[in-house]
């Protein structure tokens, strides 16, 4: 097993993009999900400049049908771009240019057939090559003082081995994530000595549940390739990363933040309404808002 200091650096980061979005039709009918507006940002671009943040270089999306306005977003847009200059508006300018990634930056690969996450990830070995990665699911987004993931990468850099972004879920939500079998728990890291992928509660070894953010080492390509289903039928990435426990360190990181899922209506607004009310421009005309509409809430009770 490797000391810590020998474990190689995250320099890339995979984005699974190719779902379709069926909750939010008919919204998504033509739009990717991953595009849906949080506040003025879309939900891949709220991925991205987190990844960024915590040091990312490359940024590998895993697209589908219909998934051209992914690229497009992240483009050089010259004609906006001087239209914005001309008419003084150096805010707006400045908001437009830090969406882009350069040629450099941006890597597409395909995934065909929806046949899970643990494919997904697949789909971006030849991308990904012979060096470990984040993983970031943009349907999960967290709002922290820091961002996630580079709370994780800053824990991996004292760990190194493969590690899970992790939370408490109750008992009976346990049937809708990965959950972890914890061996020591010191609050913070969560030594995994087993996993299972979407128990039913009486089955759940825990309720330490992992979420959308990942640093995974190259070998779990190896247990992909295998194409060895699970849950729901699809090829499940926490199988294959369970694959790996006693052969790599793997750790359960708790992070310091509030998770939203994205991926529900509900979620959604909700994560709408948290960020609004942390934006420095509408926040109080928002918490308003808000204020409003829960005293007609309780009248309307009353």
């Amino acid at each position: 097993m490797l000391n810590n200091s020998e474990w190689k650096p995250v320099r890339k980061a995979v984005f699974p993009v190719a779902g379709m979005g069926t909750r939010f039709l008919p919204a998504t009918k033509v739009m990717p999900k991953e595009m849906l507006p949080l506040v003025d940002r879309p939900l891949i671009q709220h991925a991205m400049e987190e990844a960024k943040a915590a040091g990312i270089e490359e940024f590998i999306f895993v697209t589908g049908r219909q998934k051209e306005m992914l690229e497009e977003h992240f483009d050089y847009q010259p004609e906006l771009q001087r239209t914005l200059e001309a008419r003084g508006k150096t805010d707006l300018l400045e908001k437009v240019r830090e969406s882009e990634l350069s040629e450099s930056q941006l890597f597409l690969t395909r995934q065909a057939r929806p046949l899970g996450l643990g494919h997904a990830i697949w789909c971006a070995r030849k991308l990904v090559g012979n060096e470990p990665f984040a993983v970031l699911l943009p349907d999960d987004v967290i709002l922290s003082d820091t961002p996630c993931m580079k709370q994780m990468i800053h824990q991996y850099n004292q760990t190194g081995g493969n590690m899970l972004a992790v939370m408490d879920v109750p008992l009976e939500d346990t049937s809708k994530y990965g959950v972890l079998d914890v061996e020591s728990d010191d609050g913070t890291i969560a030594k995994v000595k087993g996993m299972v992928e979407k128990p039913a509660p009486e089955d759940a070894p825990s309720t330490l549940s992992v979420i959308g953010r990942y640093i995974l080492q190259p070998q779990i390509f190896d247990q992909l390739s295998k194409f060895e289903t699970g849950a729901g039928g699809e090829i499940q990435l926490t199988d294959a990363i369970a694959k790996f426990i006693g052969n790599q360190p793997l750790n359960g990181f708790r992070y310091k933040g509030q998770r939203y899922d994205c991926g529900s209506r509900e979620g959604f607004i909700e994560a709408n309404i948290a960020f609004s009310l942390q934006d420095p421009v509408i926040g109080e005309s928002v918490r308003n808002m808000v204020q409003k509409y829960a005293q007609q809430v309780q009248t309307k009770v009353a």
